[in-house]
């Protein structure tokens, strides 16, 4: 069976990690985290990056270091991962959820105005498979309202619009290092900042509400509880596994651009005969080649091409169910056709096994398969 993703590793994981163990510190905020960190930094332009452990820390962070209370409204994409929503829920927040546009499955920013009250404090939007959203009017829609916007940036590391990283368009960003991202230590994140105002609360935050990194820096002579915060440190065993990654990136990508286009142009006939979508990206975006999905005619024509791919032993897998038809957002005032174009296109979407190490053999047999499929 060829999965739908597999682990990768560049070649120096395992001797990173070995010299994170011989150095004696394999908790938070070692040798390789601030590696990573400044490497993060300079290849994104963000002010300051801190790891996590995973994008959903950071997108929580996100809720707190902008105060998120009880009866606040935050603006986000029906069509996310949970992490997306749950953030700011957390801390008593309404989510209101906004309809994507049936080009990039990004958040239609020609829905925002109508969406924005006095309550709205943020405006979570979500790179989908790494291709920007329509970042210069959501900003200038935000700055008339005054109201903050976060990048859920877990597909788009790597990515540009109009030469301009994904990640740093937002006050704050989150990155994810997930197994089935580009470059991963299986779980893990950053947060990145944009603002100077948020640097320093998001390193309290980040070490349990205390001014531990202060210390560290000699500018108090002992460190303690100031504020609200939790564990968000990933293990620096953690981080040296990422940094071999990060090393890497143009191997990486270089892969992964090979992987998709060999996926695009192999399939283009086919899809063009048989009513079925290619992934589109607008010119002035630079995608950082994260995924491959198709968008079947019908819901069921998209079952049974995974169906069909399963018997050939290859295995395709759907995206989001919509958050605004869960249970939770049933219960949050969620209603059949709130969002129909997410509730459309969600339903049509299949992924198609994408990973670092794909080999081309195993990609043509998935790419055989899916020309067999008759919609």
């Amino acid at each position: 069976m060829i999965p739908f993703n597999r682990p990768y590793t560049t070649g120096k994981e395992f001797e990173y990690i070995r010299q994170a163990i011989a150095s004696g510190h394999i908790s938070g905020d070692g040798a390789f985290s601030r590696r990573c960190q400044s490497l993060l930094e300079e290849i994104t332009g963000c002010r300051r990056a801190l790891l996590t452990t995973s994008c959903t820390d950071a997108l929580e962070m996100t809720a707190l270091l902008l105060n998120i209370r009880p009866g606040d409204e935050v603006i986000a994409p029906s069509f996310t991962f949970v992490s997306g929503v749950n953030a700011y829920a957390l801390r008593g927040a309404k989510i209101v959820f906004s309809d994507i546009r049936r080009d990039t499955l990004n958040l239609d920013e020609t829905k925002l105005e109508a969406l924005i009250t006095p309550r709205t404090r943020a405006i979570a939007v979500v790179h989908y498979a790494g291709v920007g959203c329509e970042m210069e009017s959501i900003l200038a829609t935000a700055a008339r309202h005054g109201v903050t916007v976060v990048e859920d940036n877990a597909h788009g590391l790597f990515g540009r619009r109009r030469g301009r990283n994904l990640g740093t368009f937002g006050a704050l960003a989150g990155l994810s290092f997930h197994e089935t991202k580009n470059v991963s230590c299986g779980e893990g994140g950053a947060l990145l900042l944009n603002d100077d105002a948020y640097v320093e609360r998001a390193e309290i935050l980040r070490e349990k509400g205390t001014d531990r990194s202060r210390f560290f820096r000699g500018q108090v002579d002992k460190y303690t509880w100031v504020d609200v915060g939790s564990s968000f440190l990933p293990s620096d065993v953690l981080a040296a596994f990422l940094y071999a990654q990060l090393e890497a990136r143009d191997s990486i990508q270089a892969a992964r651009r090979r992987v998709w286009s060999l996926y695009n142009e192999s399939l283009r006939d086919w899809a063009a005969a048989s009513g079925v979508r290619r992934p589109y990206v607008p010119e002035g975006c630079e995608q950082p080649y994260h995924m491959f999905y198709l968008i079947l005619p019908a819901a069921e024509s998209r079952d049974a091409l995974i169906a069909h791919l399963k018997s050939r032993g290859a295995m395709a897998v759907f995206h989001y169910v919509p958050l605004h038809l869960s249970a939770m957002g049933l219960r949050g005032g969620g209603y059949a056709g709130q969002c129909p174009v997410t509730e459309d296109l969600s339903a049509r979407l299949v992924r198609l096994p994408f990973y670092n190490g794909l080999e081309e053999s195993d990609q043509m047999r998935v790419v055989e398969a899916v020309r067999e499929f008759r919609v």
